[in-house]
Parts: C-alpha cells; sequence; structure tokens
C-alpha cells in the first residue's frame, strides 16, 4: 500500500471510530507524539482504541495528505466534547509520518496546545494553557488515563 494510501485508511478508520483498524496501520515498534501523548509500540494502537471508544460525539475530518517515499503528511481537524469538562473542542492538527514496509513507524501530530486548553479547560486554559506546568499535568492525566484503559 502506498504511502497516502496508508494516511487515508487510517483517517477513514478515524471518522468510523474504528480504533482497531487505525492501531493496524502502524508497525509494531511505532512512535506517537503529539503534545498530550509520548508512545510507542503497542501503546499508540491503544490510545487511538481509547479514544474512539471514549469520543461518543467525535466528528473528524481531513485533507491535504500528501507522501513521498518514506514520508507523509496530512492536515485533520476534530470535533468532540472534552469529557473531564464537558466542553465543546475544535482541535486543528497537522501530522507528519514515517512509513517502513507500507506501515506508519513514525507519526508526530502537532497542534497549538493553548488554542486547544482555551476550549478544553476554559479559564484555566486560558491562564495557564502556555506554561510547561499545565502541559505536564495534561501529560500526566493523559498518561494516567491511558494506562487505566489498558
Amino acid at each position: 500500500m502506498h504511502a497516502s494510501e496508508r494516511i487515508e485508511t487510517f483517517y477513514r478508520a478515524f471518522q468510523q471510530r474504528d480504533g482497531a483498524a487505525m492501531a493496524a496501520c502502524y508497525t509494531p515498534d511505532a512512535i506517537f507524539r503529539d503534545p498530550a501523548f509520548d508512545l510507542q509500540g503497542e501503546r499508540g494502537g491503544a490510545m487511538w482504541r481509547m479514544l474512539c471508544e471514549r469520543g461518543k460525539d467525535l466528528r473528524v475530518e481531513f485533507g491535504n495528505v500528501r507522501a513521498e517515499g518514506e514520508r507523509g503528511s496530512a492536515d485533520w481537524q476534530a470535533w468532540y466534547t472534552f469529557s473531564k469538562t464537558g466542553r465543546a473542542v475544535h482541535n486543528v492538527i497537522h501530522a507528519e509520518f514515517r512509513f517502513r514496509d507500507g506501515l506508519i513507524c513514525e507519526h508526530v501530530d502537532t497542534f497549538n496546545f493553548w488554542r486547544w486548553s482555551r476550549q478544553a479547560l476554559g479559564p484555566a486554559g486560558l491562564l495557564l494553557g502556555w506554561t510547561p506546568a499545565l502541559r505536564n499535568k495534561v501529560r500526566a492525566e493523559a498518561a494516567r488515563a491511558l494506562a487505566a484503559y489498558r
């Protein structure tokens, strides 16, 4: 499968909230990073399964899929309710991929953390969303949620 097809398969599975199909797009030793998670191996697939299962009102759109050789990228957006606060979130993300043997071996999502925290956390995110302390707290809570899920 060409890298651009793999990216499209991945995001179509996300649109259907099929975390298992998303996990199948990764190599067994894949690396995933974003402002909330830093994962390797099967933990990346577990994260997608958790997010898909818990995201009852999750809506995903993607586009601008590009791939050349062993590298690729896409832009995607997610709309959902942040379960911890009940606040509506619209997150705009850029994804970079590296591929090995037709599967994703590295996936890095970037987004504006302060914008996300203002939406997800309200006043605390507005006041503290730019600080490393809040980012570290969000990462710790995300890691605990994933550990409890698994």
